[in-house]
């Protein structure tokens, strides 16, 4: 089901230049990440949960690619970016071949369900 977005022609003109640039930095360096590697987890410091994705797929043997924004003091208006962009809430955000499967809660069932090796077999 797709999510809804707001289309651009409910946009007023004089915006749509603003709202297509906001921080398209970081989206296009995500995007570029998650087509040049198998996994890319994308994070942020103090946050325990890139941390809990990070270790379940070294313990797995996966290698990942590794991209940190900020924490919670900073950067966060560039993250938010990121979820505007995916839909996704929080982070880490895992990319599988290019593919967002969500975060470490996710992962951790794909690797435990062996879908995660499948997905990356299947590539």
């Amino acid at each position: 089901m797709p999510r809804p977005i707001l289309a651009e022609e409910r946009l007023h003109p004089a915006i749509r230049q603003r709202v297509s640039a906001l921080h398209a930095d970081i989206v296009e360096e995500v995007q570029r990440a998650a087509a040049a590697h198998p996994v890319v987890v994308v994070g942020m410091a103090q946050n325990p949960f890139p941390k809990r994705a990070r270790r379940s797929l070294d313990r797995a043997g996966i290698a990942h690619f590794d991209l940190d924004y900020g924490s919670y003091f900073s950067q966060w208006r560039r993250r938010n970016a990121l979820k505007m962009w995916t839909g996704w809430p929080t982070f880490p955000m895992v990319f599988v071949r290019g593919q967002l499967v969500g975060g470490a809660q996710e992962l951790e069932k794909l690797i435990a369900g062996g879908e995660l090796q499948r997905l990356l077999q299947a590539g």
